[in-house]
């Protein structure tokens, strides 16, 4: 069985196990993407879409983000005075293995629901923490820090004591801040 794919504005006639290289998708390597464009399913009876197969869809895994070819664009003007220009540039791909060949009972919601359940720790975690850039002297690199070091609200900064602050390896913490959180932490 074979089906015809369309991603990145070209069209791919893939088989499970075929290695492509797609223009760059949003994924990791490792990941598991579906292609829901599915323009023609090829094998015992063929199924042509109008423009697309209803419930049909292609399951890949992603091997790799790569660069392709380098292409070079070179300009020269003729006659005196002329000028020469060289331009390179190499595209960006994802490298992905078929694995599957869905006919029908393809779920048009499942690449939003992993989207979801990424973004919804991240969620939680901003949904009990306070904004560690009121502080002075904080910034969001330096509030992503003390958020990998655990410290999230500004209770736990104004908990701190010297030596708690000297355990601290992400960032250094200063004493001044600490000050700062027992205020904010006040209300």
């Amino acid at each position: 069985m074979f089906a015809v794919l369309k991603t990145g504005g070209k069209q791919y006639k893939v088989q499970a196990g075929d290695v492509l290289r797609v223009e760059k998708l949003a994924a990791d390597a490792g990941d598991t993407i579906q292609f829901d464009e599915v323009l023609m399913l090829g094998g015992d009876a063929p199924v042509v879409g109008a423009p697309l197969v209803d419930g049909a869809a292609v399951k890949a895994e992603v091997i790799e983000q790569i660069k392709g070819e380098k292409l070079i664009h070179f300009v020269k003007r003729r006659r005196k005075h002329s000028s020469k220009r060289t331009k390179g540039h190499r595209q960006k791909l994802t490298l992905v293995r078929i694995t599957e060949i869905l006919a029908s009972g393809a779920t048009k919601a499942a690449p939003k629901a992993a989207a979801k359940a990424k973004a919804a720790p991240a969620a939680e975690a901003a949904a009990g923490s306070d904004d560690l850039t009121a502080l002075t002297g904080v910034g969001p690199a330096a509030a992503k820090k003390l958020a990998e070091a655990g410290l999230t609200t500004f209770a736990q900064i104004a908990a701190l004591s010297e030596d708690d602050i000297a355990g601290i390896e992400a960032i250094k913490v200063k004493p001044e801040w600490v000050e700062q959180a027992k205020e904010l932490a006040k209300g």
